[in-house]
């Protein structure tokens, strides 16, 4: 089933025609070779052949997406991309993500696309050429170590991993896992705690990213970790003994790596929620193709009220899901010192919502809901993980209150039309 997408007229004609545009290209391009593009997906064995083939037809969607103007949303226009705000972008993602896993068709796949930004924003001209430009050309890839066994992934400024002064050198030694893209990356991008002389800088003041090539003595991929029950993924294992790279490896200055941390994190966030609308958009529509057309017990399954009650609870969560993801993508675009808030909202909100909504599908489904015919299941863990991903919903909640709670404090109440 296509995805059905009108002109909204309270946005920009910019705005409508990318998602015109977006919409008609998912339609006419990607749903109708799902399967060739994705087969693992479809649970089958995945040949040399059937891989060659998905990666050339992935690269020939690819190509034509760049012809449509639709490549890297995130990307500044100077370095080939379509330099969107959040807004805009947000509402772009709601559509590539109706075909599941089709973000990185648009030049948007993680962990790439947020290590593109931090080095536009905080990369040398040196950085940019050496590492920025050979990743947006796709001659290299990335990924990000910050996540560590031993530290709460909840809280950046936890992280154990060090980077000592020695000449020109920084010497790096950790453990992290969960690094993404740790199988095929060419370099990381490792969150480490800078040794601090004067003890003046604090927990996070001493935090900086550095650019660490894959390659270096020291590096040890040693294992990617086993999720939801498959033996491997390409979220590592990585141990840094005595790892050595030049100084001008970091990116900006020591204590500005909480800083770019959560700058990535935040608009991560956003297009986290904003992938989950479409995905959630998509499940409904499986659910009511499924409605219309089973009978079961005398009658089709739209006429049992269950399933109407299924139908009117997930499109409740799917309409306040989008709203609260637009609403904080309109207060990053406008710089609102309170967006923060919002986002953690949102970040408890939507994946609990989406899986509502996907697990409603599932049972309207049947069996068939959970097998590999269907994106269901995939959807579902996908929605799990989430409440995982860039911070757990209890430290979301935490700051959602201190944030209320210092606003009543200053004696302001808080406007919740704002």
């Amino acid at each position: 089933m296509p995805i059905s997408v009108t002109p909204i007229d309270s946005l920009d004609d910019h705005t409508n025609d990318i998602r015109l545009r977006t919409a008609r290209f998912v339609n006419e391009e990607i749903l109708p070779r799902e399967n060739e593009l994705f087969p693992r997906r479809r649970g089958v064995e995945i040949t040399d052949d059937l891989r060659d083939q998905a990666k050339i037809a992935r690269e020939e969607i690819k190509a034509m997406v760049k012809l449509a103007g639709l490549w890297a949303p995130h990307l500044p226009q100077e370095y080939g991309g379509m330099g969107l705000d959040f807004l805009p972008h947000a509402y772009m993602n709601e559509i590539m993500a109706y075909a599941l896993g089709a973000a990185p068709l648009f030049g948007v796949v993680a962990p790439n696309s947020g290590n593109q930004k931090i080095l536009v924003k905080y990369g040398t001209e040196e950085q940019k050429q050496k590492w920025l430009l050979p990743l947006i050309e796709g001659t290299m890839e990335s990924g990000f170590s910050m996540t560590e066994p031993d530290s709460a992934g909840s809280d950046p400024r936890a992280i154990k991993t060090t980077a000592r002064h020695d000449g020109d050198e920084w010497v790096i030694n950790g453990h992290k896992w969960f690094t993404s893209n740790g199988k095929d990356a060419d370099f990381f991008i490792v969150m480490c705690r800078a040794e601090d002389p004067t003890g003046e800088q604090g927990r996070s003041g001493s935090m900086v990213q550095i650019i660490v090539p894959t390659s270096t003595p020291g590096v040890d991929v040693v294992r990617g970790i086993g999720i939801w029950g498959r033996e491997t993924s390409d979220h590592c294992e990585v141990v840094y003994d005595d790892v050595r790279v030049p100084l001008e490896n970091a990116l900006g200055r020591v204590g500005q790596g909480h800083e770019a941390a959560q700058e990535r994190l935040g608009a991560g966030r956003i297009y986290h929620c904003m992938n989950s609308v479409g995905q959630m958009w998509r499940a409904f529509d499986l659910m009511i193709e499924r409605t219309l057309t089973r009978e079961v017990h005398g009658g089709l399954l739209r006429d049992k009220q269950f399933i109407q009650g299924f139908i009117s609870d997930s499109y409740i969560d799917i309409q306040t899901s989008r709203m609260m993801t637009i609403k904080a993508a309109e207060k990053v675009d406008r710089g609102d010192t309170d967006a923060r808030t919002d986002i953690s909202a949102l970040k408890i909100y939507v994946p609990a919502a989406y899986a509502r909504v996907v697990d409603r599908a599932i049972q309207v489904w049947g069996a068939a809901g959970v097998s590999n015919d269907l994106p269901l299941g995939q959807m579902y863990l996908g929605a799990r993980t989430l409440r995982l991903a860039d911070g757990p919903d209890e430290v979301h909640r935490i700051l959602i209150a201190k944030n209320v709670l210092r606003s009543y404090e200053q004696g302001h109440s808080w406007d919740f039309a704002n």
